[in-house]
């Protein structure tokens, strides 16, 4: 082996080797970032229509609003909860939130009257979820040092899609198991859940670990920096005061401070860029949404009771995230972010006119080797392979591919940005298009499949997917029309 080759083997595993010696409660925020997200998918992507249609006898459009209104609040909670880590500590706001998500998905469990499930179990639920991904990124940052944050990161994003992986899975094998609309009898309770209410309760099972390991593990007020492990107890912002007190006082603190920076904002010209490039980059993540919510419904009313969802999009797109996204991120390290957002949205939005067109246009290839492939040896399917699997696992995988582009670089182009010592406000308002998107899907996803694939009764569902596409290009065709405006120069890479 030449000196030069062996200088970038040892560069590569370098980039690993530096978290030797990281501190426990790095890899712990690691481990109980599976769990999370598994818990997360379990309930809060594709079980949750199908369980406000089935259990809580709502309609596609009634359960679509739900579905709006709580991924609001769940996106203006994530927003506002940022300060609740100086008020309490990371540690408390940890098993604040795995508790609040335990509660809320035992209600949610044993219970289908909507007085019941919504309030004292969707809208909690919001909060404990919200107590939990914005206070673990901010755990990595704080539990790494400088040299670390870089594959910290990039580890923490690959747990993500492996939660996400292990959930399809999971959701797919129960639905097989009991049936799309069956029944779990709860050893030693002897009561019977449905087919949706056990997937919600297998989350709330993925929850009791992170409370465990958060309370034995975590110690409060470690701090790794580069001159080595700090532990200094944690100072409340509110001595004295009870969680609930404290929560109180740092959100109207937080409150007044988004306020002010708010409306400081508006007399910046970049924030008028920042929120032009988020503003196109919205409609692409539409199709994210409405994978969540409108795809399962469709999926099922396509394909039939029992289809493997879970596997058809969470799984692949997870697989194909984990392995692509570090190849993508190396082949375009020198790209600016805006090229490949640009790039990626492209492919994004491109990817759902598979599901756009009629299926028979696929027949040929589901009777070939490939329809071989998806339906018999890998979804474990028989007999003939209806044709729209395969316009799925095509437009999954080519979404798969754009998200490896531009979904990591959505924040280093407000990084970019943004004036010195405010890239915190602007990463924390970027927030807001999600707000947007998850909002306008769930308000709508209901009524799509109302209007062109209902439960029963003619269907024209290739409009559903048509409209998303023709609504996603807008990203990359915004982004390529008003680049002169946007774009400003990133440091080091050519535009």
């Amino acid at each position: 082996m030449t000196e030069i080759a062996a200088t970038k083997e040892e560069s590569f595993i370098g980039k690993f080797m530096v978290l030797k010696g990281a501190v426990r409660e790095l890899w712990l925020i690691f481990g109980t970032k599976i769990l999370t997200i598994t818990a997360y998918a379990l309930v809060g992507t594709s079980t949750l229509g199908l369980w406000l249609s089935s259990d809580l006898h709502l309609s596609d459009q009634s359960a679509g609003m739900v579905i709006a209104s709580w991924s609001s609040v769940l996106t203006i909670f994530t927003v506002m909860v940022g300060s609740l880590v100086d008020a309490i500590g990371i540690r408390k706001s940890l098993l604040a939130g795995f508790g609040l998500c335990v509660l809320a998905r035992f209600t949610m469990s044993f219970f289908s009257a909507p007085w019941i499930a919504l309030p004292l179990g969707l809208l909690p639920l919001a909060l404990g979820e919200a107590l939990q991904t914005p206070v673990m990124v901010a755990a990595v940052r704080r539990f790494s040092t400088t040299k670390q944050r870089s594959i910290a990161f990039s580890i923490y994003y690959s747990m993500m899609n492996v939660g996400f992986a292990v959930a399809a899975w999971t959701f797919d094998k129960v639905r097989a198991r009991l049936g799309e609309y069956g029944h779990y009898s709860v050893p030693y309770l002897g009561i019977q859940i449905s087919t949706y209410q056990t997937i919600i309760l297998l989350g709330l099972l993925f929850t009791i670990p992170n409370l465990l390991i958060t309370y034995f593990g975590l110690r409060a007020g470690v701090e790794a920096t580069d001159e080595g492990v700090k532990i200094t107890p944690e100072t409340p912002k509110y001595p004295g005061e009870n969680f609930l007190t404290a929560f109180f006082l740092s959100s109207r603190d937080a409150l007044k401070d988004w306020s002010r920076i708010f409306s400081n904002l508006w007399t910046q010209p970049t924030f008028y860029r920042f929120l032009a490039f988020f503003g196109f980059v919205v409609f692409v993540k539409l199709i994210l949404y409405h994978m969540y919510y409108t795809f399962p419904k469709f999926a099922i009313r396509e394909l039939g009771e029992g289809a493997p969802v879970g596997h058809i999009f969470g799984l692949l797109n997870a697989v194909i995230v984990v392995i692509l996204a570090p190849i993508v991120g190396a082949l375009t390290q020198k790209f600016s972010a805006y090229k490949t957002v640009v790039i990626g949205t492209f492919i994004t939005a491109v990817s759902v006119f598979f599901m756009a067109v009629r299926p028979a246009y696929f027949q040929g290839l589901a009777d070939g080797w490939l329809g071989n492939f998806i339906g018999h040896s890998w979804l474990g399917l028989s007999g003939p392979v209806h044709p729209l699997y395969v316009a799925v696992v095509l437009c999954v995988t080519l979404y798969s591919i754009g998200e490896c582009f531009y979904s990591p670089r959505l924040y280093e182009y407000p990084a970019a940005i943004a004036p010195k010592g405010q890239e915190g406000s602007y990463l924390a308002l970027s927030m807001l298009p999600y707000f947007a998107a998850k909002f306008f899907v769930g308000s709508i996803s209901g009524f799509l499949l109302a209007r062109y694939c209902p439960a029963e009764g003619p269907r024209n569902s290739q409009m559903i997917w048509l409209i998303v596409g023709l609504m996603a290009l807008l990203a990359p065709a915004g982004l390529l029309v008003f680049r002169g405006y946007i774009q400003v120069h990133e440091s080091g890479r050519d535009n």
